[in-house]
């Protein structure tokens, strides 16, 4: 038997597991917001550590370790938040009007659970032994070790948690102007080409800004090739080749890239997932052998276990993964209670709960590597998600073939959109549990007390989803779906979902127009030689990332344009402090401006929500003005360059201060 060594810092501690659990909901409403809007999500890590070490500095008492346990609890907000990149769907198709409350917390939580579970016994292979680089897990251990090292990092931490404030407070005054219709919400121009039409769009929004900075110049250069792609290239082709004269070019070329532009972006973005996650299959079974290997030695010989070694017992995981496929089977069989369904509940269910057990283990164990690879924001989610939904679809769709039928061939889409939902959960938490731990390794936490904290901001965070999605969903509605008795006339676009119940609907019902998905397909399978050979030539300097461009085809460019806009500012502001001596500190604040940006922006427009809500009117806070359209962006344009600039400024000047 294994000795374990028990002394070790303050770590988890009642005030740390409330400000977590505070932080968890905040960010977690403000992720659902920014996630249906853009099909985006951002790591909220870094901004949760600062504003928890900014707190807790009132406490003398406060250790680094606690702090470490407070952003854990906290970045189950910025992961699990992605299930609304499914949820959505079983709304679009008509199968919910409204949010359940508990099928929608069920989910969640039994995926954020199983998603713990599953990286427990890959974190000695994937973690501690591993040179991966974990670049989130790494600046997240960085913000802790400099805001509690010294009375200059406590002066930065409180700098950080000012930074957020700033970014917070700007973003949503911004948002408000837009709802104000002081300036406009977009600023667009579209044009003839010929016969053809085309032209781009970007939103008057800091919070996609914002996610510009945090994801980085090479993703940004890789959705500006999409943006070129879509817009410059396929847009104008499409539209020369069905010429429509009476209609205006902002609704020719819309149309097109919304009836075919977007599929063919669908297509590359499944090929070059496929591609990258195949990659993946022999590292990851080599970390899990590792991992198995490591516990078995250490059983046999009884040595001594270190603290920042111990993790969860590993009859505890077996444990909780056997007991949490029972909800999960209740749940299911609820979901098919009383439907065409009915007849096929036992066989469906057993489908569902195997399903969950064999594609969810495979998605943790691929988006734990990829968080160690490129960072959990980066990690391709999406992909993940395509290829749940096409294993489900043909799963489900196999099952219930025999008694096909439009109404079951609706019941099956639901029932594999919600099969869908708690295997993506298993992912996104699997895939920010390595990246905590890897945080926690470098500050020197105990892995078993992370992964309790992870598990209790999963259960605040699987409780807010459904409030807020049902609040959004009577308040905006979404794209595509009925929308009775919504009030707003401007419902989110939620794209992601729109991509997973289409790809459900058409496998499911046959009628997916696979040869625009195969121009698509064969579209990602260059670009992912395209960076292959840009990474050989370049000995991995540069890369092109190929689920970047798809995604920026695939996305409505008013998402995607901002985000553009944000890295290659972003990118110019870290160029321009990069060599002065507090260069560092200001690319750090640098960040939690942007944060401050997505968070006050989302909170904004989810307040908004319940005021459309408790007002009954769609546009509550519109001023009736006689400016026109082309004023209203231009203010939208110096506005929102002014508050940027200015914050960056600020930024540069202040961290000049703090290291002096």
């Amino acid at each position: 038997m294994a000795n374990v060594v028990q002394a070790g810092p303050k770590e988890i501690t009642i005030r740390g597991i409330i400000l977590g659990i505070v932080i968890t909901l905040v960010f977690t409403a403000a992720q659902v917001y920014l996630g249906l809007k853009v099909g985006l999500t951002f790591a909220t890590s870094i901004p949760a550590a600062v504003i928890s070490m900014a707190l807790l500095s009132a406490f003398k008492d406060a250790t680094i370790q606690e702090n470490n346990i407070v952003q854990t609890i906290a970045s189950a907000a910025g992961t699990l938040a992605s299930v609304i990149f499914v949820l959505p769907g079983l709304l679009m198709i008509g199968w919910w009007a409204h949010v359940p409350f508990w099928p929608t917390f069920g989910a969640c939580a039994i995926g954020g659970v199983l998603g713990v579970m599953y990286t427990v016994p890959l974190r000695r292979a994937l973690v501690s032994q591993s040179d991966l680089p974990y670049p989130e897990g790494v600046a997240a251990a960085e913000v802790l070790k400099v805001g509690t090292s010294s009375r200059s990092g406590a002066a930065e931490g409180k700098l950080g948690l000012m930074a957020v404030i700033w970014g917070s407070a700007t973003s949503a005054l911004f948002a408000a102007a837009a709802g104000a219709k002081i300036m406009a919400a977009e600023v667009a121009v579209y044009f003839k080409t010929g016969s053809g039409a085309t032209g781009i769009g970007a939103a008057s929004s800091l919070a996609l800004l914002g996610a510009g900075h945090l994801m980085g110049i090479t993703v940004g250069i890789a959705m500006l090739v999409g943006l070129i792609i879509a817009w410059g290239v396929l847009v104008p082709v499409l539209t020369s080749i069905d010429p429509m004269p009476a209609l205006s070019a902002a609704d020719h070329a819309l149309g097109a890239w919304s009836k075919q532009v977007r599929i063919i972006g669908a297509g590359a973005i499944g090929a070059a997932a496929i591609v990258t996650l195949a990659g993946l299959g022999k590292p990851v079974l080599g970390g899990l052998k590792s991992a198995l290997e490591t516990a078995r030695k250490a059983k046999m010989t009884g040595a001594e276990i270190p603290r920042a070694d111990q993790d969860l017992p590993i009859f505890v995981v077996g444990l909780v993964t056997l007991l949490a496929m029972v909800p999960a089977g209740w749940l299911m069989a609820s979901f098919l209670q009383g439907g065409v369904l009915s007849s096929l509940a036992l066989p469906l269910v057993i489908v569902g709960v195997g399903y969950i057990v064999v594609a969810g283990v495979f998605a943790a164990a691929v988006c734990g590597y990829m968080a160690g690879l490129i960072g959990s924001s980066n990690s391709p989610v999406s992909g993940i998600a395509i290829l749940t939904i096409l294993g489900a679809s043909l799963s489900v769709g196999f099952v219930g073939k025999h008694m096909m039928g439009p109404e079951v061939a609706h019941a099956l889409v639901a029932y594999a959109l919600f099969v869908t939902t708690v295997v993506l959960a298993v992912a996104v938490i699997g895939n920010d549990n390595l990246q905590d731990l890897k945080t926690g390794q470098l500050v020197g936490a105990t892995p078993w007390k992370q992964q309790v904290g992870l598990l209790i901001g999963v259960g605040a965070g699987s409780a807010v989803v459904p409030l807020v999605l049902e609040l959004l969903n009577r308040a905006n509605g979404f794209a595509g779906a009925p929308n009775i008795g919504v009030i707003s006339a401007s419902p989110l676009a939620a794209p992601q979902a729109t991509l997973i119940s289409t790809l459900a609907k058409g496998v499911i019902s046959h009628n997916l127009d696979w040869k625009l998905v195969g121009y698509g397909a064969a579209l990602g399978l260059l670009l992912v030689i395209v960076d292959f050979v840009i990474r050989k030539a370049s000995k991995d300097r540069y890369s092109l990332p190929p689920l970047g461009v798809g995604l920026a085809i695939y996305l409505p460019s008013a998402v995607t344009a901002p985000v553009v806009v944000g890295a290659v500012t972003g990118w110019l502001f870290e160029r321009a402090v990069e060599n002065a001596t507090w260069g560092e500190t200001a690319k750090r604040i640098g960040v939690l401006i942007m944060s401050g940006f997505i968070v006050g922006e989302s909170l904004f427009n989810v307040g908004l929500a319940g005021l459309i809500v408790a007002t009954g009117v769609g546009e509550p806070l519109a001023i009736p003005n006689s400016m026109g359209e082309g004023t209203q962006m231009l203010i939208a344009l110096v506005l929102g360059g002014a508050i940027v600039g200015g914050l960056y400024r600020w930024a540069a000047r202040n961290a000049e201060k703090v290291a002096a």
